[in-house]
């Protein structure tokens, strides 16, 4: 007659283990990745994606609105007066720049407040992502005329302007080429992990063939003596 304290049996191997031991599924283990990632709703992924870029906008807002304000109040200080046309003239195309950019970046919400409910935010979302690139674009050439215009108040026009081509060089290569170049490092990189697993799936089939091969001979008819 057992006790009913009895440790229970493993039924795998016939031995005893421990009261409250957790035992695995080895099927379940064996579904299971190492890194299983997590599947993302459609719907989901989307509003992730808006979201992304409200706080985008936002950052970009602030900026191109003070130095908006910076430029308006420009206009009416009694130094202005005694620009010349050059100096009258980027100040012309910085504010003309500065507004352009501000319609870019503002351009996402409003086609959000338009467009709701009409079943259209996937569309809003690629559309809204383009402004957002657009408006970047022309808030790098407003700081750029903003710069000269500062610049060449108080430096010579060619020391200038080398500077400014240096803020602008810096400007491309932090906000457009430096993303540009990890986005086509994570391309390839991921063109070459499927080129790996490729060859290692057809690795595994070969050798599985191999053993196939030598578990079932080929008979051979042998003459007799």
């Amino acid at each position: 007659m057992k006790s009913l304290d009895s440790a229970p049996s493993d039924s795998e191997n016939g031995r005893a283990r421990a009261p409250g031991t957790i035992v695995s599924d080895p099927g379940r283990e064996k579904g299971r990745g190492p890194e299983e990632p997590s599947r993302e709703d459609p719907r989901e992924r989307v509003n992730r994606r808006w979201n992304e870029i409200l706080q985008e906008t936002r950052v970009a807002q602030t900026g191109i609105q003070i130095l908006f304000g910076f430029l308006l109040s420009v206009a009416f200080t009694q130094r202005f007066e005694r620009l010349g046309d050059f100096d009258h003239r980027v100040y012309v195309v910085t504010v003309v720049l500065g507004a352009a950019a501000i319609g870019a970046l503002i351009a996402p919400v409003a086609l959000h407040r338009f467009l709701s409910g009409s079943q259209m935010k996937d569309e809003v979302v690629v559309i809204a992502g383009r402004f957002m690139v657009c408006g970047m674009v022309l808030l790098a050439l407003t700081i750029g005329c903003t710069l000269l215009l500062l610049l060449h108040t108080v430096l010579t026009d060619t020391l200038a302007e080398l500077l400014v081509g240096a803020v602008m060089v810096w400007f491309g290569a932090a906000w457009f080429l430096l993303p540009l170049v990890l986005k086509l490092r994570s391309a390839r990189r991921a063109d070459d992990g499927e080129g790996d697993s490729d060859r290692g799936a057809k690795q595994a089939g070969d050798s599985g063939e191999g053993r196939t091969r030598s578990a079932h001979p080929t008979s051979r008819s042998k003459a007799p003596s």
